[in-house]
């Protein structure tokens, strides 16, 4: 599937669809990025919105496009908003850069006015980091029969509540 980002007012990207890839081909079975805006214009009968390739898996344009985010015509480059105003623009990636590198023994979040992280507690002794998702979870799923449960730390389940 081939990904365009509709491109607003200020370069700022204000949709993202997805074309079917053979709406994209050329006569060579080539990929061409004017095929697909050519086939978005008919589509919405509007030749005059501007719309931008993205790739999913970033492979051209440094980042995949999202609502917000800014087109840089320059760089080639979809950018996402900056997180804050101590972080840098990496120009290499176009991805926005801490000032302090992220621990990696548990979950934190970045604090602007001291310029640091602040880790997030665990909520009981026993839960553990999920360094998929970078949550807290408990040691065992928590139920899903569609009633309430409430963690004991003593017995190591989920009660009833």
């Amino acid at each position: 599937m081939a990904h365009f980002a509709e491109i607003g007012t200020d370069n700022i990207v204000t949709n993202v669809i997805v074309v079917n890839n053979e709406d994209v081909l050329d006569e060579n079975n080539v990929e061409q990025e004017s095929i697909g805006i050519a086939f978005i214009h008919n589509l919405y009968n509007d030749d005059t919105t501007v719309w931008v390739q993205t790739s999913y898996n970033s492979n051209f344009r440094k980042n995949y496009a999202g609502v917000g985010h800014t087109y840089d015509e320059t760089r080639d480059a979809f950018i996402a908003p900056q997180p804050y105003p101590s972080w840098t623009l990496n120009e290499d990636t176009c991805q926005w850069e801490c000032p302090e590198p992220y621990p990696n023994d548990g979950i934190y979040n970045w604090n602007e006015d001291t310029l640091s992280w602040v880790e997030i507690p665990k909520p009981y002794p026993s839960w553990i980091l999920n360094e998929t998702t970078y949550y807290w979870e408990a040691p065992t799923p928590y139920p899903d029969d569609g009633e309430i449960y409430i963690w004991n730390e003593e017995t190591l389940s989920w009660d009833e509540e």
